[in-house]
């Protein structure tokens, strides 16, 4: 937790700009550039957000080379996997990464509650089910699309922050980004909608590693992940006091016995949820260099990018130590059924410092 640059240089360092923004609406007290939670709601109504997409990979995001493949099945875009010739990497499949008993992926077996979806055994089987508070879906547009992705709060002093993957929110068009906790499509809105904010010069609150921006998402796949700073909702409450926080967790070990993944698929009306264990995965492929957790748990294409990995997961208080977020090596991976991210370490425990410092200057 060693720092380098004092806060404010630190969080004006690694704030990720977003595009140019609206004017607040007539008759406001926000200064130009604003984003109330009243102008999030009237955008992202629930036709809006039903119709969203799965975030596809920013212009800002690309390869830092022309020889420098984009990262094939990139589970931003939610696209198949990638089989194209000279692929230094061999796909891993369930199989290998960890023990797994296959179902469709949509069934809804065992979720139907939330403690029958969460108490099962580590199987590695996903099931849909209904959510828990502290998750739920990250609206962004991007040009002229609605996209998402999966994004989870995190305990922090503010009590405002929320976690997701760096390529969720990566971009300079990257605008009216909105944070829905439990969203399912029967009731999109279960504890309001609280927006990411923007400073005086109209631009999101979102922290992103600078060398993740200037390296893109293979070289820099290590640093997959952002934190954005919230605003209240419409009660004037910070989201943390609404839903709770999960505990960041760094340092910790890549294999983890127990871990609960949790992801908004883009086919899918409920989120989904997964237990199973965690293993270290180290990739040979030269352009997408890092060791990442990996994880074999069925069913989570497109749209489950940035969604929690738990280890300890508590039911009475419904939070639990997040360890990782979907994405890192080939931004999540190149199958729906194994899943990866960037390890929590030193690097990632400096960047919610600053997140939080960011957070506290305004």
């Amino acid at each position: 937790m060693r720092r380098t640059l004092t806060m404010a240089a630190a969080a004006t360092a690694l704030a990720l700009l977003g595009g140019p923004l609206p004017v607040a609406e007539a008759g406001t007290a926000r200064a130009v550039g604003r984003w109330s939670v009243r102008e999030a709601q009237s955008f992202w109504t629930a036709e809006r957000m039903a119709s969203a997409t799965p975030a596809p990979l920013a212009p800002d995001a690309a390869p830092d080379s022309a020889d420098t493949a984009v990262p094939a099945g990139a589970r931003g875009a939610g696209r198949a996997p990638d089989t194209a010739a000279g692929a230094a990497v061999t796909p891993v499949t369930a199989a290998s990464a960890g023990p797994v008993s296959r179902l469709s992926a949509e069934s809804d077996r065992a979720g139907d509650t939330v403690g029958a979806a969460l108490a099962g055994p580590g199987t590695g089987t996903g099931a849909n089910f209904d959510g828990i508070p502290v998750v739920g879906r990250m609206f962004v547009m991007k040009g002229a699309g609605a996209y998402f992705c999966t994004a989870s709060v995190v305990a922090s002093p503010g009590r405002n922050l929320v976690l997701s993957a760096a390529h969720c929110l990566l971009g300079s068009d990257t605008r009216k980004v909105a944070f829905v906790p439990r969203y399912t499509a029967r009731n999109p809105r279960p504890y309001g909608m609280f927006p990411v904010l923007r400073d005086a010069k109209g631009r999101s609150k979102v922290w992103i590693h600078p060398r993740y921006r200037s390296q893109g998402a293979n070289r820099a796949a290590t640093l997959d992940v952002a934190f954005a700073q919230v605003g209240p909702g419409s009660k004037g409450r910070r989201v943390q006091d609404v839903v709770g926080g999960n505990r960041l967790l760094t340092g910790g070990p890549y294999a983890h016995p127990r871990v609960t993944l949790i992801g908004h698929p883009s086919s899918a009306a409920r989120p989904r949820v997964c237990v199973n264990r965690t293993t270290k995965f180290t990739s040979k492929d030269a352009r997408i260099p890092g060791s990442f957790l990996r994880i074999a748990c069925t069913g989570y294409p497109g749209g489950t990018s940035g969604g929690p990995f738990l280890a300890r997961y508590d039911a009475k208080t419904r939070t639990g130590d997040v360890i990782g977020v979907i994405g890192g090596w080939k931004t999540g991976g190149d199958t729906p059924d194994v899943s990866y991210s960037s390890y929590f370490g030193k690097e990632v425990r400096a960047l919610f410092d600053t997140a939080v410092a960011g957070a506290r200057v305004g």
